[in-house]
């Protein structure tokens, strides 16, 4: 056997989260070290204009994922893109099943040029990065901004959006969104039955009684994704204990999932499920239905980040006015304030180590990444983007306005975590099962925190995993 099959049959064993990842993440270094994208035919001269060395009729091929932002963004990027190089001819194509679509052309060494890899069909970072399949986006960075004059391109993204995305030190994934994550109701609903959002956890049980007297369930959640409840819990915790709690559940420390601010936090959102506050059949719903149901009234809160406006306009009542709110605190000994709210990079795009077109790749980031890029991308979808000062002068819907004051206010108390960038597994399969059986009652806070640890724990012994460290 060669180097090149051996390598194949060690990442089918089990490198990556799924055989099919599996196979994605030998194909790799199918072709060895030496591999690299970019071949001649597509490379350009590199200028004070064309920093990145963009080859000016050299094709573009760009996958979106289609999910909550749809894809009409990504045409008028392109489009932007095209006034700049008229003569590249840019292929664009959208799916929902992102692994099952690209892996054979991985497979291949015939990756796009641009890939949004989001979604629950995403590709698995860990074995992509583990086998040096993205592209490094350090000239990128050192870019100068395409219409912000003096600024490079680093220095024109809010904090936090190169870290969430770097791996080793090297900067490879561009999370494009800056999502804020959170509890969602309607200040209409609020207003009309005069309820007030609750800072502390007492007042929101009492809230949760008080809604549930109306006839109102306090919660619903996606419980086919039980992972947006671990949200919510994390961050209680995270506020209760301080953020070394995230850095040791990021870093697999041994028990992180059983720190005392975890138990504190686990036995607060226990009262939400022993004491009925979630709504009849929300195990079975999946996002879509549980936050049409919560937009329909059904439920007073829900658990999302701030796509949830763009992902439900279609349904939701004129008037609704959806509002984020942070997580209530457990009580006055909390590390973080009331006003500590989880904020992230997120969606995240990749250009392909082994893309015919990495400069075009790059080239279309940094389009993307420009005031005019991000605007549209804000005007068309209601997220907000990682580009500073891009929403200036933009009237934005009620919900994003509330997650821009949610930001503001939480300022540098903010938080996040990051061990689901490093292992996906351990978030989308081993928590996400946990908390199945926890909101859904089948299992204590104890016995929750058990098998987090536990799946936390076969991550971290698996030698065929990398592991990445995230500085305190």
């Amino acid at each position: 056997m060669n180097r090149r099959e051996i390598l194949r049959r060690t990442a089918a064993a089990g490198l990556l989260a799924t055989p099919a990842a599996g196979l994605l993440a030998g194909c790799a270094t199918s072709g060895g070290d030496d591999d690299k994208g970019d071949s001649g035919a597509y490379k350009g001269t590199k200028s004070e204009q064309n920093p990145l060395g963009v080859k000016e009729d050299a094709p573009l091929e760009v996958v979106i994922f289609n999910g909550g932002f749809g894809e009409q963004y990504a045409k008028a990027h392109e489009a932007m893109y095209k006034e700049k190089y008229p003569k590249a001819e840019i292929k664009h194509s959208a799916t929902q099943e992102i692994n099952k679509t690209l892996q054979p052309r991985f497979v291949d060494g015939t990756p796009p040029d641009v890939v949004n890899n989001s979604g629950a069909g995403q590709i698995d970072f860990n074995g992509l990065v583990s086998q040096n399949a993205i592209a490094d986006l350090g000239d990128l960075l050192a870019a100068p901004s395409l219409d912000i004059p003096g600024k490079s391109v680093k220095d024109t993204l809010l904090p936090g959006a190169v870290e969430v995305g770097s791996y080793d030190g090297k900067f490879l994934v561009l999370n494009y969104t800056y999502t804020a994550y959170g509890i969602w109701y309607s200040t209409k609903t609020f207003t009309e039955r005069n309820w007030q959002y609750a800072k502390t956890w007492d007042e929101h049980i009492a809230l949760c009684k008080q809604i549930k007297a109306a006839g109102v369930a306090p919660w619903t959640y996606a419980g086919k994704h039980p992972r947006y409840m671990s949200w919510p819990l994390i961050a209680t915790a995270i506020k209760f204990g301080g953020p070394s709690v995230a850095v040791a559940i990021d870093n697999l420390e041994p028990n992180a999932w059983k720190s005392d601010a975890m138990k504190a936090a686990a036995d607060a959102w226990y009262q939400i499920v022993k004491d009925k506050y979630i709504l009849d059949g929300s195990p079975g719903l999946d996002h879509i239905q549980s936050q049409t149901a919560w937009c329909q009234g059904k439920a007073a809160f829900i658990s999302c980040g701030s796509w949830l406006e763009s992902e439900q306009a279609k349904v939701t009542p004129a008037g609704f006015n959806m509002a984020i709110a942070p997580t209530p605190s457990l009580g006055s000994g909390d590390k973080l304030p009331f006003e500590a709210i989880r904020g992230t990079a997120g969606e995240p795009f990749m250009v392909p180590a082994k893309a015919k077109n990495v400069a075009g790749g790059l080239e279309y980031f940094r389009t993307m990444l420009s005031k005019k890029g991000a605007q549209d991308f804000t005007k068309k979808v209601s997220s907000l983007t990682v580009v500073a000062g891009a929403t200036d002068g933009i009237e934005l819907p009620f919900g994003l306005t509330t997650v821009v004051k949610a930001l503001e206010a939480s300022g540098s108390n903010g938080f996040n975590w990051v061990y689901n960038n490093y292992y996906r597994k351990l978030e989308r399969e081993l928590v996400d099962a946990a908390c199945g059986e926890f909101f859904s009652g089948r299992s204590t806070p104890a016995e929750f925190l058990d098998q987090c640890q536990k799946g936390a724990d076969t991550i971290a012994q698996d030698s065929s995993i990398k592991k990445y460290k995230r500085a305190a």
